[in-house]
């Protein structure tokens, strides 16, 4: 209350506005996109208030971080309450402790801007501080990269092919600079001087080359696509309610409709692949003679394979436990192929409880499915000479997952998930958005198939193809283009970019000290 008292009015509004615009622009179906390159300009000119003390600062950047984490995450407590077993009373003060945590990183960012704030340019000194924290966010307690803000541009090509080079990171450097030009250049006039005007005119380059070189990559990228083959790729949506998903006298059920719309998919088309989503077969596949009937559905069209989400077991040895996977099954004609893949990077709370005995209490959440354990990195699987990169759910929207399978020959890759946990909400839009830069950064096509939607393609420029409604029965073909592009991203590891700003932000800090200690 102290701190609130040292923090005028008209900073508590700029910061709720902020927190309002950063959430308008996040991605769902009617978001306000461009909203994001102006989003920061309130907290900007909050934090640059006379009288601002390095606490009111970080003060300042909580409100914004309330404000905006719970409109973004709010589909949290439909997952909990909905699915998870946790009474409202529960849900809800889970999703805020969630948006507290990553309303943390808001704080910070506005403590650090505060700190460096008259010792080095603004426009250079935001954006590496912001990409600091979204690096060491996607890091820390295994890590929660959702929703970074170059995400809410998945739908504008034009600003993102600069992902296959920084990755997502530097769409988000990028729109956080923009909100410092504009901030700087409605305020920074009156102060003007050589090094602030250099630092501007600099700036202004940056975000000149970068436009250039998005207009030069979509324009060479679609050259090439257009010369190049293709891959012929079925996706499914079997929009099987989650409640019913896992009810065993549903299950020949849920199967048949995964068999009838492949077959209206093989009717008039001849595809290589056909995906299921993350869970489609509910049951142990590998133990079942359900594995048979796929096989003969994939006999019917020469070199066809059928990809399957499905969960798999491991029986321990005397006195070991069974080990549960959520995996990934590849079946042609011939049957089940060995070389299945397991998901690696698990969903906390969602498919593993941590520190289970001490939380008994959240345990339902996994109750209704297993309590799984990761799985390891594999090599892609080759369908007709194409490597095929499994990311399973959560795991789109970690960058280095999908850069490793690229890395490891995938020609394509494939995201099999199971969004019915968010009902009707902005997530699904928020995961999609995601995969979206996944396909940019490796320069791969992408096919996305979900229980409930969203399923569709992505072509390696990030456009996006066949989007399915949500929660309607669905099918869709596309001959994917393939390149054989290895992107300065995938070559060198989109990390680094987030590692660069993460060392240049505790430089900046340490010099700032030194600065300061030179004065006293």
């Amino acid at each position: 209350m102290v701190l609130l008292k040292k923090i005028s009015g008209r900073q508590i509004i700029a910061a709720v506005l902020c927190g309002l615009l950063l959430a308008l622009a996040s991605p769902g179906q009617n978001s306000l996109a461009p909203a994001v390159w102006l989003a920061l300009v309130p907290l900007f000119y909050a934090l640059c208030q006379r009288d601002t003390t390095m606490r009111s600062a970080a003060v300042i950047g909580l409100i914004a971080g309330i404000t905006y984490y719970p409109l973004l995450l709010y589909w949290i407590v439909i997952v909990l309450e909905q699915y998870g077993g946790v009474p409202l009373w529960g849900a809800v003060p889970a999703m805020l402790l969630l948006a507290l945590y990553m309303s943390l990183y808001l704080a910070a960012f506005s403590a650090l801007v505060h700190r460096l704030q008259g010792k080095f340019p603004l426009i250079w000194s935001a954006p590496i501080a912001w990409v600091a924290l979204d690096y060491l966010r996607s890091l820390l307690f295994t890590g929660f990269p959702w929703s970074d803000l170059a995400y809410s541009q998945f739908r504008t090509p034009l600003l993102i092919q600069i992902s296959d080079l920084t990755g997502h990171h530097g769409v988000t450097f990028l729109i956080v600079m923009v909100n410092a030009l504009v901030f700087q250049a409605f305020t920074g006039r009156k102060k003007s001087t050589t090094k602030r005007d250099l630092a501007f005119r600099t700036a202004i380059i940056l975000v000149i080359f970068v436009l250039s070189y998005n207009l030069a990559r979509i324009k060479n990228v679609a050259e090439e696509l257009s010369e190049n083959p293709t891959f012929g790729v079925g996706v499914v949506q079997g929009n099987i309610s989650q409640g019913q998903k896992w009810l065993p006298q549903l299950q020949r059920e849920t199967f048949q409709k995964y068999i009838s719309l492949s077959s209206e998919i093989m009717a008039s088309n001849n595809p290589a692949l056909i995906v299921w989503p993350e869970t489609a077969i509910p049951f142990y596949l590998a133990e079942s003679t359900i594995k048979d009937e796929i096989s003969r559905l994939a006999a019917a069209k020469e070199g066809l394979t059928v990809l399957t989400g499905a969960p798999y077991r491991e029986k321990g040895s005397t006195g070991s436990p069974t080990r549960y996977f959520n995996s990934a099954f590849f079946i042609n004609g011939k049957g089940l192929r060995p070389d299945h893949y397991s998901k690696q990077h698990l969903v906390m709370f969602g498919e593993y409880v941590p520190l289970k005995n001490f939380l008994p209490f959240l345990a339902p959440l996994v109750e209704t499915v297993a309590d799984f354990t990761p799985g390891k990195f594999q090599k892609p699987v080759t369908c007709q000479n194409v490597g095929v990169g499994v990311l399973i759910c959560f795991e789109s929207i970690f960058p280095t997952l999908a850069r490793h399978q690229v890395e490891n020959g995938a020609g394509l890759l494939v995201n099999l998930t199971n969004d019915a946990w968010y009902g009707r909400s902005s997530a699904p839009w928020q995961h999609l958005s995601m995969a979206v830069f996944r396909a940019v950064e490796n320069r791969r096509s992408l096919a996305r198939s979900a229980n409930t939607g969203i399923s569709g393609f992505i072509d390696p420029l990030g456009r996006m193809h066949e989007l399915s409604p949500l929660f309607e029965d669905f099918s869709a073909y596309k001959e994917l283009p393939l390149t054989s592009i290895k992107s300065v991203f995938t070559f060198y590891g989109g990390h680094r970019s987030g590692i660069i700003c993460l060392v240049a932000a505790l430089l900046l800090t340490a010099l700032a000290s030194r600065k300061e200690k030179s004065l006293l």
